[in-house]
């Protein structure tokens, strides 16, 4: 190895700013969970001393990540976890509602419970929504990772930009990519393997709409692609496996692959 490389190699650890580390944004993550859903711990916060403690050191996490590393939030740190915890509740909400969707809309789910504890399409929904809020707070960085250790853990990939409203199911999950610019509307389902994605992958477009909208009511199964920023798949439809669709459909449509004759069928 030459001297010049290992010069090289000390200069990038020289600039590299640590970030924060993609444990400690786990660990924080996991206190997260832990504090709105007692499944993910193996403690019992059954009193307000034990809520409050947990309330601090998510709150203190938060801060000391944003003094640490000024570039992941551009206002005072304090505020921002402030607003963050105040948060909480409504994120709690929200994804309560989800765990309804999925456990209503899915036959084999014996309790809410057994959703909360195994349902991958429970993590990664309740890793955006925590994500989400932090994206919309300015914080850099941190819900990308978030999106990202559930995109690990259950192959469901959604990018905590991504406007999704309540009630929101996904069943199954592997190979679910939501992107950027997607805007879901509320009690909508999804299957394995469907795509939200953009038609163009230019860096130039980057700060335009990319992804589709999907209205409420709508069901996509599994491995649908659905592509394109001024793509709308109007409300109620139903959108059937396999399919490759980057045209609007009006609402209470229903598309789906005729296999072997490698077309596609549109009901109206």
């Amino acid at each position: 190895m030459t001297e010049n490389f290992r010069n090289h190699l000390i200069e990038k650890h020289q600039q590299c700013s640590g970030c924060p580390s993609n444990e400690a944004i786990k660990n924080l993550f996991d206190e997260i969970m832990a504090l709105l859903f007692p499944n993910f711990s193996d403690k019992r916060l059954a009193s307000l001393d034990l809520i409050d403690q947990s309330l601090d050191k998510i709150k203190s996490g938060l801060q000391e990540m944003f003094i640490h590393h000024p570039s992941l939030c551009n206002s005072a740190p304090e505020e921002v976890a402030d607003k963050f915890i105040a948060l909480l509740e409504n994120i709690e909400s929200i994804i309560q509602e989800d765990v309804d969707a999925i456990y209503y809309g899915d036959p084999a789910a014996k309790s809410k419970e057994e959703v909360v504890r195994s349902y991958p399409g429970f993590y990664a929904i309740a890793a955006y929504r925590i994500a989400h809020q932090l994206h919309l707070l300015g914080v850099q960085v941190i819900p990308r990772i978030i999106t990202e250790l559930a995109h690990h853990r259950t192959g469901i990939d959604i990018h905590p930009a991504a406007q999704i409203d309540h009630s929101f199911c996904i069943d199954h999950g592997t190979g679910v990519v939501i992107g950027e610019t997607t805007v879901i509307g509320h009690h909508v389902k999804i299957y394995q393997g469907v795509t939200l994605g953009a038609l163009s992958v230019n860096k130039e477009d980057a700060n335009s709409k990319r992804h589709p909208t999907i209205e409420p009511h709508v069901v996509i199964y599994a491995n649908a692609t659905i592509l394109g920023g001024e793509t709308i798949i109007g409300e109620h439809s139903v959108i059937g496996g396999n399919v490759w669709i980057t045209k609007s459909m009006e609402p209470h449509s229903m598309i789906y692959y005729i296999a072997g004759d490698n077309q596609v069928e549109k009901i109206k």
